[in-house]
């Protein structure tokens, strides 16, 4: 409840923001109690937040605040329009003021999937994640079983609690309305599933009743409540509580049951499963009201979501569709077909707001269009496998980053938005790109070489067949030459066709090409840097360089007055390219482990590298001395891959599947 601020307000600093709070705020009601929020963060916090979970919980003393529901769904049904008047407004004015641009601005990012976060925490694959009803925490579960609870609110996403309910993956998790409670199910060695207090651990009855790993669970959202689970016996269990009892089992499906949910109302619940078929049952008495569709699916049915008004329910199969179906007749009212590839099995489902969202196999992100089942609202599209390779295009507006399932992705260095590159690629593991006149040159363990379209953003046909596996590569402009290092050998070539070929004796890691002819090659086990000049398309050994480690990574220079070289004893090195001497007497070694990557700004005064260490290390040419680390910038990750796009932004990739950009700040 609004109230104006007291005297000491003014010292005070908002719960949400942390920023002073001027004339007035929301106090807390607590009697004992001294929270604050502002108004403007409390409304920011309703509308994005809590449309569902109409209070916001004081995180000092849980006390609660209603907010009027229908008002904030109102409000937040209203955004677009709202986004769209101003819009209007400003095209009609010619000019857009101060308060309007950032009006359209937080109306934007609350519907903008590109503005998102990372939690890194965990330490092996995470398989579901949760909100809580207050939207404060998350509880995300993983592989080996563990159940963390981190803060939304704050960006270091702090830790509250940590449990480990059993041994072995956690597969769902589902928090009751009030917050107090959660039940966690998957495939432990000891037991399936465990319910318990979310402050303290403490258990509030038993998961049993069912005889093989448990995919899915929910909580009633309104008493009396009750538990739903739905386990790999082809069973649904219902639970009542608190303390949570067995009570029955239904038995409708003939295979998995792979998702459960109750309606946002609490009258009704779905079940689904690998039997294609969808089921909803009583909320209270859990007697089945029937089948939805005969069967809902082709294939196995992973997930389902409600509206928010329970009159509509979403599912997900592996038959490569998500359908819309009528709650009350049962009968579907849209269909929409994802497309025709393994990878295009719809394997989750969500109804957020107004937004109907589905996951595919690929990992792709669709935004459903109800009035356009043909084709998705967007996209959202990116890596699920560690990403190997990374290259700008040549005026640096575009980004191509590259997976170890040989995945090329094309993002925009501005906006972020991106899209695959398609066509017949590498199909697995991409080890080097360079763009050079319109044309994005790939290499991958397939031993080849591959071209991509930059306009098109799509591979061509032609394939150049390499010796062996190739490590690296760079091109060299002036002459239209790209040359490839590849376990035995060092190939030169032009308009698909092999120029010339190098074998080596030792195994190449990477490669560098200065605009004059010079061609660095890093060393695996001779721990040296090659150098050879180029003449007549041929390579003649120039000189090597000693390092007391394998090299990883070399790169010249733009303005091709330095060479810079990484290695697994920790070090960068700087060297000048007129007699290949070190260029500095102060020693760039404060990574903790294998240095594997560096890239060099386009001014030539900043070489950034990232190592296994999960750091990047920023130096400065003109100041050896001084150097900036920026640390966990892969967080439990090594650095893969950086580049970067102007001299104050770097990009850098890993193998956490990430991209991610950095505002480098002056020395």
């Amino acid at each position: 409840m609004p109230a104006d601020a007291d005297e000491d307000a003014a010292k005070r600093r908002c719960d949400f923001c942390s920023e002073y709070l001027r004339n007035s705020g929301l106090k807390c009601p607590g009697a004992s109690c001294c929270s604050y929020i502002h108004l403007k963060c409390f409304n920011q916090i309703s509308r994005v937040v809590f449309f569902e979970n109409h209070a916001w919980i004081c995180k000092s003393c849980s006390a609660r605040i209603v907010i009027d529901r229908v008002q904030l769904q109102k409000e937040n049904e209203g955004l677009r329009n709202e986004v769209d008047v101003l819009k209007m407004l400003v095209k009609q004015q010619g000019e857009v003021n101060d308060l309007q641009k950032d009006k359209i601005s937080q109306l934007e990012n609350a519907l903008n999937p590109a503005i998102s976060d990372v939690y890194t925490e965990h330490s092996c694959t995470v398989n579901v994640a949760k909100y809580s009803p207050s939207g404060f925490y998350i509880a995300s579960g993983d592989q080996s079983g563990k159940v963390r609870i981190w803060d939304t609110v704050n960006k270091e996403h702090i830790l509250k609690n940590e449990f480990h309910p059993f041994g072995g993956p956690i597969k769902d998790i589902a928090w009751s309305p009030d917050n107090q409670r959660m039940v966690v199910v998957g495939e432990g060695r000891e037991r399936f599933g465990h319910v318990f207090m979310s402050e303290t651990g403490t258990s509030v009855g038993e998961i049993s009743g069912q005889s093989k790993p448990i995919n899915s669970c929910d909580f009633r959202p309104a008493r009396p409540f009750r538990i739903i689970t739905g386990s790999e016996d082809n069973t649904i269990a219902i639970f009542e509580g608190p303390p949570f009892k067995f009570k029955m089992t239904k038995q409708e499906h003939n295979r998995f049951v792979q998702a459960v949910r109750y309606s946002p109302q609490g009258n009704l619940f779905a079940s689904a499963g690998f039997d294609g078929k969808v089921y909803l049952y009583d909320g209270v008495s859990s007697d089945l009201v029937g089948e939805v569709g005969a069967p809902a699916h082709q294939g196995g049915v992973y997930a389902v979501a409600w509206s928010p008004d329970g009159k509509q329910l979403l599912t997900a199969s592996g038959d490569k569709t998500a359908k819309l179906w009528d709650v009350e007749t049962r009968q579907v009212l849209s269909e929409f077909v994802m497309g025709t590839t393994v990878e295009d099995q719809q394997v989750s489902c969500l109804w957020q707001n107004n937004y109907l969202l589905t996951v595919s196999l690929s990992g792709f992100i669709n935004y459903l269009d109800v009035n356009d089942p043909t084709k998705p609202l967007r996209v959202v599209k990116g890596h699920n496998k560690p990403i190997t390779s990374l290259a700008l295009s040549e005026d640096r507006t575009s980004i191509f980053t590259a997976s170890h399932d040989g995945c090329v992705t094309r993002w925009n260095a501005e906006t972020g938005e991106n899209d695959r590159v398609g066509g017949t690629g590498h199909g697995n593991q991409v080890n080097g790109m360079k763009a050079m006149e319109g044309i994005l040159y790939t290499c991958g363990i397939d031993d080849s070489l591959r071209e991509v379209d930059i306009e098109g953003n799509t591979y061509k046909p032609q394939t150049l067949k390499l010796g062996s596996q190739p490590k690296g590569m760079d091109v060299l402009k002036e002459q239209n030459l790209i040359v490839t290092a590849s376990i035995n050998e060092i190939t030169v070539s032009k308009d698909n066709q092999k120029v010339s070929t190098l074998k080596v004796g030792y195994e190449p890691t990477s490669v560098a090409c200065s605009p004059r002819g010079h061609v660095a090659v890093g060393g695996n086990m001779d721990n040296r840097v090659h150098i050879y000049e180029l003449q007549n398309n041929n390579l003649n050994a120039l000189q090597e360089l000693e390092h007391l480690g394998p090299v990883m990574d070399v790169a010249y220079s733009p303005d091709d007055k330095y060479l810079v070289a990484s290695d697994a004893h920790r070090k960068v090195v700087l060297y000048s390219t007129e007699e290949y001497k070190v260029a500095n007497t102060q020693e760039w070694g404060f990574h903790n482990a294998r240095v594997n990557c560096v890239a060099w700004s386009p001014d030539s005064l900043l070489v950034a590298s990232g190592s296994l260490d999960t750091s990047i290390i920023i130096w400065h040419v003109e100041k050896p001395a001084k150097h900036i680390i920026i640390k966990n910038a892969h967080a439990q990750s090594q650095v893969t891959r950086l580049a970067w796009v102007d001299n104050q932004t770097l990009v850098s990739v890993g193998q956490d599947c990430n991209t991610k950009l950095w505002t480098i700040t002056p020395f």
